[in-house]
């Protein structure tokens, strides 16, 4: 019995339950949302955005106001609109920033057979940060509006005030032009700098304008207000030409070139002098190198043999690779070229002696000379070949020789009254060996005296060894014993002498003795001007004696000479190029 009741009950229910399905079919399918936008839970939604749903079949518009939009407790005012599938709804404001939004749809909205939802679809989502709505800026550009003097190989940059659209920077929108023409280049760009780097440098001293146009655009698609536009000007574009050699001298394949010719080089620009030295000029005699001094100056580079080239021989001077310009460019190949010295085969004469042949009233401290027509061989002048004879006594003496000059200076002053005669021999020969054709003799009587001369009377500018008006300068160095003076110039034309100031007189390193200036302590000035009135009476006695003892002697390259006493005169420059030496006596 209780098995029976039990198979009674099981029919029961299962006939209610079939029952219950039967009356749900007969409400249909009922809608759902499929999709959403925003998707639920999203986040950084923006601020301006409609919601929206997406429906399984066809709504019933009548049924919108079943779509609400809330923050917390606040409704969000807004306007739903069904199309078919679809519901959205439109705020009538922009929804708050960073904030979470709960979106429903209730389940009593309809479709079109009059089916409502089983159950209100909520989702929600979150807001993201205000929109940007500022426009990009240019903060700085490299090079400056108006620069000057600016790298040709530099790039332009413009930098931004914040991350820009890369893809508006482009060659139509970040322009390099010179004038009107267009500079050809290449555009890179980061987040926040566009940089246009040229093809290749630009012309030096040319005037350049660079324009970032107001299409350019930020992350947000904010364009910039305006375009901006720089303006520069270039510097001078860097020297990369190699120098060259203009000129050569002599000229190559040059003969009859003179024994005592200097060589020289002329460049089409300035050379680092540094570079310009024997180890990049050289000369040679065929196998043989010749020694030599190189100077450099104002684009001409000279080579002085140290002794004279020899006769009838080819020579061959190079100026090498090692010679650079200022900017460190190097000559492109060496400069070879060669030259031919002069056959000379004429005998050597001589043009002037002093004293003259038969002069009387020489005085005892005379030095005898004998002036060349062509520089002579050094080694052939000597006591050997230069002689002094008073009968069939020699006279001991020193014989010197110097740019065509030879000397014989005494060693004790010559006898008074007596008839002395000098000889030069046929072994003096000159730079080719040419010797003399025959010896050259001469005589002269000597006087009762030693000078002929009436004493210079220097007064007080006696007290100084250097005594100047307008300036005294010393380059490098000096060695000076004495007191100098200048007046009346001041102490700032005393230059070169690192001069220690005292009261009334200043010090030198270079100077065992006092420097003084006509605008230091007193007495020095009154002392000054007083000495200088004294140089001067005594220029004007030396300068107005009408019969010199030696006339433009060595024409005026007297360095390695010794001078005797007497009057020198010369017309034209002196040049001292090596020691001199002064001789005579306390009556001289």
């Amino acid at each position: 019995m209780l098995i029976t009741k039990s198979i009674t009950i099981f029919t029961l229910a299962a006939a209610i339950f079939f029952t219950a399905c039967n009356e749900k079919e007969d409400v249909g399918v009922r809608p759902s949302v499929v999709s959403t936008d925003p998707i639920s839970d999203a986040g950084n939604i923006a601020v301006s955005s409609q919601v929206t749903a997406m429906f399984s079949e066809v709504m019933d518009g009548s049924t919108n106001t079943k779509f609400s939009l809330t923050h917390g407790a606040t409704v969000v005012e807004g306007t739903t609109v069904y199309n078919e599938l679809s519901v959205s709804f439109t705020p009538v404001a922009n929804l708050l920033p960073n904030t979470i939004y709960i979106a429903t749809i209730d389940r009593s909205a309809k479709s079109l057979s009059g089916s409502s939802m089983f159950d209100d679809y909520i989702w929600e989502f979150t807001t993201g940060d205000l929109p940007d709505t500022s426009l990009p800026t240019v903060t700085s550009t490299n090079p400056e509006n108006d620069a000057a003097d600016v790298d040709i190989s530099t790039a332009v940059v413009f930098t931004f005030s914040e991350e820009m659209d890369q893809s508006t920077i482009s060659a139509s929108t970040f322009v390099l032009k010179q004038g009107t023409e267009v500079i050809a280049g290449e555009i890179s760009v980061t987040a926040t700098t566009a940089t246009f780097t040229s093809f290749q440098n630009l012309d030096g001293n040319k005037i350049y304008s660079a324009t970032i146009t107001a299409e350019v655009k930020d992350l947000a698609g904010n364009a910039m207000a305006a375009s901006k536009l720089i303006v520069f000007t270039t510097g001078e574009a860097p020297d990369t030409s190699v120098p060259r050699v203009d000129a050569t001298n002599p000229l190559n394949d040059a003969t009859e070139v003179p024994l005592d010719e200097a060589l020289s080089v002329t460049f089409n620009e300035e050379m680092d002098d540094a570079t310009i030295s024997d180890a990049s000029f050289t000369l040679n005699q065929g196998e043989n190198s010749v020694s030599g001094t190189v100077t450099y100056t104002n684009k001409v580079a000279t080579f002085t043999p140290d002794a004279f080239l020899e006769s009838g021989l080819v020579y061959t001077a190079s100026i090498l690779e090692a010679a650079k310009d200022l900017a460190g460019n190097a000559l492109a190949a060496a400069t070879v070229w060669s030259f031919t010295t002069v056959a000379d085969a004429s005998a050597p004469t001589i043009t002037e002696v002093n004293p003259l042949d038969n002069a009387t009233g020489v005085v005892l401290n005379q030095t005898i000379s004998a002036t060349f027509g062509e520089e002579m061989d050094a080694a052939t002048i000597s006591d050997a070949s230069f002689t002094l004879k008073q009968g069939t006594n020699s006279v001991l003496g020193t014989v010197a020789y110097n740019n065509k000059v030879a000397t014989f200076n005494p060693d004790a002053n010559l006898q008074g009254g007596l008839v002395y005669t000098a000889t030069i021999t046929t072994v003096a020969a000159d730079l080719a060996g040419n010797m003399l054709t025959a010896e050259k003799v001469w005589s002269f009587t000597t006087s009762n005296s030693s000078s002929n001369l009436a004493t210079v009377d220097l007064g007080s500018s006696a007290n100084y060894v250097v005594l100047a008006k307008s300036a005294i300068s010393t380059v490098p160095t000096s060695k000076i014993t004495g007191d100098m003076g200048l007046s009346p110039a001041a102490t700032t034309y005393i230059t070169g002498f690192d001069l220690v100031d005292f009261t009334g007189y200043a010090t030198s390193t270079q100077v065992v003795g006092k420097v003084y200036a006509a605008d230091m302590a007193s007495p020095t000035p009154t002392n000054l001007t007083v000495a200088v009135e004294d140089m001067m009476l005594a220029y004007t006695d030396a300068a107005g004696r009408p019969t010199p003892d030696f006339l433009e002697l060595a024409t005026g390259s007297i360095g390695g000479l010794t001078l005797t006493s007497g009057l020198y005169k010369w017309t034209t420059t002196v040049d001292i190029a090596n020691d001199i030496v002064i001789s005579g006596g306390a009556d001289d």
